[in-house]
């Protein structure tokens, strides 16, 4: 399943000096592949594209910012809806 993750955080807690965006989701995470990731950087926003079967996989993916960072995640597909 693809997934659209937006990823938010505080400037405040914003990671540039610290590592920067990448340090906010684990790339390794089983189970998840990346398909894309773009940036509002000035928003303090990532949007990704993932593909995932597993809710702990999106989770293991996320766990990195999750004391930086607020996260919505979405369903999405490729397939239009046919009448």
């Amino acid at each position: 399943m693809l997934f659209h993750i937006t990823q938010a955080h505080s400037a405040d807690l914003c990671p540039k000096d610290e590592g920067g965006s990448k340090t906010l989701y684990n790339p390794a995470a089983e189970g998840v592949k990346l398909v894309a990731m773009y940036g509002a950087f000035p928003e303090h926003v990532i949007y990704y594209i993932v593909e995932a079967e597993k809710a702990d996989a999106l989770e293991a993916f996320l766990l990195p910012g999750f004391k930086r960072c607020t996260s919505r995640i979405t369903p999405v597909s490729d397939v239009p809806i046919v009448k």
